[in-house]
């Protein structure tokens, strides 16, 4: 399982580059449609996504109650179904500062080898307490992680959206 976790872990942050890479630095922080977020805002709520979930899953745990899995299947559904809207939660919503590129791919790479580490070194199936997922509550290890995969693949597709939009594509 950790292995698994961690090959997804380290591919979607690949996949995720490669993404961001095709747009230049003016595009980056360039607005595809009228009250749409620039790529580097996706990338900047992507940061703070995994940044935060990173603080998360070294800090307080305790032995879980339930299936520690549980919520993977249902986070996948839901955040891969492309059809839906989904509302950022205010405290990773981007900033208007213009973004630099180099300087947020840096920063998701950090963030993504912690996460990688902790799926490799770390006790997925306890319970982590210093936050509660919106609407979910606390959630395991195993779950934060898998969350941080399929959020990032959402947002992936987000800006291959973007990209073709603004004629941004390889």
């Amino acid at each position: 399982m950790e292995k698994e976790l961690t090959n997804e872990i380290e591919h979607t942050v690949g996949e995720l580059l490669r993404a961001i890479d095709v747009f230049g630095q003016p595009a980056f922080n360039t607005a595809p449609f009228e009250g749409s977020w620039t790529p580097g805002q996706v990338v900047e709520h992507i940061y703070l996504s995994a940044s935060g979930i990173l603080k998360t899953v070294e800090g307080n745990t305790d032995a879980t109650e339930r299936d520690p899995g549980q919520m993977v299947a249902p986070m996948k559904d839901a955040f891969l179904n492309f059809s839906i809207k989904m509302q950022s939660p205010d405290f990773i919503i981007p900033s208007n500062e213009p973004k630099d590129k180099s300087f947020m791919m840096q920063s998701l790479k950090d963030a993504f080898a912690g996460l990688a580490r902790v799926a490799r070194s770390q006790d997925l199936l306890v319970t982590c307490l210093d936050f509660e997922m919106p609407t979910v509550g606390h959630m395991t290890r195993l779950e934060y992680l898998s969350f941080v995969v399929v959020h990032t693949q959402r947002h992936i597709w987000q800006l291959k959206k973007i990209a073709v939009i603004m004629g941004a594509t390889e």
